[in-house]
């Protein structure tokens, strides 16, 4: 018989974590951390996505900030870019070229840095969408939701901040359309836009202001905030895509160790390497090509990033007449209905509407089983309008290229996107709606007959029929498994005494509302309907159960809640468990 004997680093290991563990309890969190099972499904890496970015956007611009000269200070340049030779500029674009032409590495980093951000912003975009069509913001992930609405806002600000410090021609440009959107605020415009710039527009105070926005304050908000994000995660349990043996009692995944941090660890390298590939081969944001900051010249072709560009839309779609003068002081709403008021409309609806579609339904229960989006067919068309109008906006703010590219009329481009704006997202909720509707109604028909197969049989009585294939227990579970949600029911005005009840007119708007959300359903298929089918066919020469051979099982019929199930084979067991 032979003994190992721990090697002089287990020995220290195992003693390092013996006295963490003692002290702070660190060994019970990390044991229940680890076995934490998380559902596996590729959607749920766009919050992934998101988070691997930041992290490359901190690491990069830990590097850039080493060489960065946050000053609005002038200077003359004298480098090796020649065509910049004696020019007269700031020394925060003076350092925005000594990085990327004297730094050995620096526009590599740049490059991955302005990457990463474009990224970081598309992926929480697409990761809130998911969140958003499949319901996992509802209870008890409502807080949550605002959270993540809250990280999208922080990742606008750290762009805007971010891409204005080089201090060219580009970015000043867009400095001065804050200025004149933060002077359109009526009574207080002015006021803010001295203490925002230090002066006068450009002062000299707002470069120094915005790098510590950007490298510490924003930064340090969106860490807090996605700490808080991932303990709700884990708190709260993760949600999971609807299937058989899934429901809101359990979770079916893998742990996160080993599983999930080998994929974590994997997954980081894949997104860095990806973003380096770009910042390596794809040239971004070449700020010597558009010179200093000179109020001077405005080009066509001058674009925010994309995450920006809707605002830049609604300021050109907007005419330039709507203004008005009260008690000496003009009201421009050729700028605050575009800036303030588009934007905070989108964007409320957006953060409010879990608390909204809750107030509809009345539904006080909690979800961890994710929607199918065409089982809610209002919020699947609302989402799509609310993204057809951001796209819009988004085309509009690039009208003078669409112009120049497709030698159009900048002008009708103009008026085609004011009309659009209005009608592309009420078509794209109709449309929407229509197909969600539609889709409903082809799982009741695959359900209650199956799948057509293509054969034909004939009766001895002359009678042809196509013959369905059955859906299998796992494909039927997940077409009948949603529940039902109708508008809700109030109690009459008047009690039987004739006493009108107290809170009727906001039991009657919530009433409103939720016919609005589910006046236009189609109920799943219950376990009468699914009996009638079958007993309807089951004259079939050779076949049972629309074609199902006969030594098949029959689906089970149970009721959940006093809500009807279909369940089907090993199903039956799923369902009991579930109860």
């Amino acid at each position: 018989m032979t003994t190992t004997t721990p090697s002089r680093a287990a020995r220290a290991a195992a003693g390092t974590a013996d006295y963490l563990d003692q002290r702070t309890g660190i060994g019970t969190a990390v044991k229940t951390f680890a076995r934490k099972i998380f559902p596996d499904h590729w959607s749920f890496l766009l919050g992934e996505i998101a988070l691997f970015s930041f992290v490359t956007l901190l690491i990069s611009g830990v590097f850039l900030t080493m060489f960065f000269v946050p000053s609005m200070a002038e200077t003359h340049y004298d480098g090796p870019w020649a065509a910049m030779n004696g020019v007269e500029m700031s020394e925060a674009f003076a350092s925005t070229l000594r990085l990327s032409f004297e730094v050995r590495g620096g526009l590599l980093m740049r490059q991955i840095h302005h990457w990463a951000a474009l990224i970081f912003m598309a992926a929480i975009v697409t990761h809130m969408m998911r969140v958003f069509f499949t319901g996992a913001f509802r209870k008890p992930r409502e807080v949550n939701w605002v959270v993540g609405f809250v990280l999208l806002i922080l990742g606008l600000a750290a762009g805007f901040s971010g891409y204005s410090l080089p201090d060219d021609v580009l970015s000043g440009n867009g400095l001065r359309i804050t200025d004149g959107v933060v002077r359109a605020i009526p009574i207080i415009g002015s006021y803010m836009s001295y203490f925002i710039f230090g002066g006068e527009f450009p002062g000299q105070d707002l470069i120094p202001r915005l790098f510590t926005v950007h490298v510490l304050l924003v930064p340090g908000l969106i860490l807090a905030l996605v700490g808080l994000h991932l303990f709700f995660v884990v708190l709260h349990k993760h949600t999971q895509y609807p299937g058989s043996g899934r429901s809101d009692k359990n979770v079916a995944g893998f742990p996160l160790f080993p599983v999930y941090v080998a994929k974590a660890g994997g997954y980081f390298f894949t997104v860095f390497g990806v973003i380096a590939l770009m910042g390596g081969t794809m040239a971004i944001n070449p700020v010597w090509n558009y010179g200093p900051f000179d109020p001077s010249p405005v080009s066509a072709g001058a674009q925010p990033d994309w995450y920006m560009l809707f605002l830049e839309g609604a300021l050109r779609l907007m005419p330039g007449q709507a203004e008005f003068v009260v008690a000496g002081f003009t009201v421009p709403l050729n700028v605050i209905i575009p800036a303030m008021v588009v934007p905070g409309v989108l964007f409320t609806l957006l953060a409010a509407y879990p608390f909204i579609e809750a107030f509809a339904t009345g539904d006080k229960r909690e979800h961890h089983v994710l929607d199918r989006p065409r089982n809610r067919p209002f919020r699947t068309a609302f989402g799509v309008s609310l993204l057809t109008a951001f796209f819009i906006l988004i085309l509009a703010g690039s009208n003078d290229l669409i112009a120049t590219h497709f030698h159009l009329s900048i002008n009708d481009i103009t008026w085609a996107f004011r009309v659009l704006l209005f009608a592309a997202p009420a078509f794209a909720f109709w449309i929407t709606k229509r197909i969600c509707l539609g889709l409903q109604r082809k799982d009741r028909e695959l359900v209650l007959h199956g799948h057509e197969t293509g054969r034909i049989v004939r009766f001895a009585s002359g009678e042809y029929i196509e013959v369905h294939r059955p859906l299998d227990e796992h494909e039927r579970w997940l077409r009948v498994q949603h529940s039902p949600v109708r508008p809700i029911e109030i109690e009459p005005a008047e009690d039987s005494r004739g006493v009108r009840r107290k809170g009727y007119r906001l039991d009657a708007f919530r009433q409103r509302v939720s016919r609005v959300f589910y006046e236009d359903r189609v109920e799943p298929v219950t376990p009468a309907e699914l009996a009638a089918a079958h007993a309807h066919t089951a004259h079939a020469p050779g076949a049972d159960h629309d074609g199902l051979p006969p030594t098949a099982p029959a689906p089970a019929l149970t009721s959940t809640n006093g809500e009807s199930t279909l369940v089907s084979g090993d199903e039956t067991d799923v369902a009991a468990r579930n109860r």
